[in-house]
């Protein structure tokens, strides 16, 4: 049962994620207006807490249920899929400090700046593709190495 339900809270999650990222990403625009800059800095938030629980989520899935931590460390698309979310983590950092810049000066961003971001956010949305690739490799055991 410990299985299920984290595998269960694991998916739900990571497309919470994804739905964030997407909500984010079409709401900000150029011209954007202080409420839907204050919209898109509280998805943010909220897309910082998701992803940061699909990551305990994943490792305890990983830990504590399934195949167990021998399989999954033993597997180039494991860490191929963790890399790419971390990648993805990293990647939304400027834009979360832009979107905390733009809220703190009470000014609304120029056009140039939220191109920058959405630039950012479309890499992001582009690695997300992977995610799910990897994972299906990873669960049919593709990958293994010893």
């Amino acid at each position: 049962m410990l299985d299920l339900t984290l595998a269960c809270l694991h998916h739900l999650l990571i497309f919470s994620v994804f739905a964030a990222l997407l909500a984010e990403f079409l709401l900000l625009r150029p011209g954007i207006d202080a409420a839907a800059l204050g919209r898109v800095a509280r998805i943010d938030l909220l897309y910082g807490i998701q992803a940061t629980l699909v990551l305990i989520v994943g490792l305890l899935r990983a830990i504590y249920a399934g195949k167990g931590w021998a399989y999954y460390s033993h597997n180039g698309f494991f860490w191929a899929k963790l890399a790419t979310f971390v990648i993805i983590g990293l990647l939304s950092i400027p834009p979360t400090l832009a979107f905390m810049r733009w809220r703190r000066s009470g000014r609304l961003p120029d056009d140039t700046a939220v191109r920058a971001v959405r630039r950012l956010m479309h890499y992001e949305l582009a690695l997300f593709v992977l995610l799910p690739i990897f994972a299906a490799a990873m669960a049919r055991g593709y990958g293994e190495f010893s």
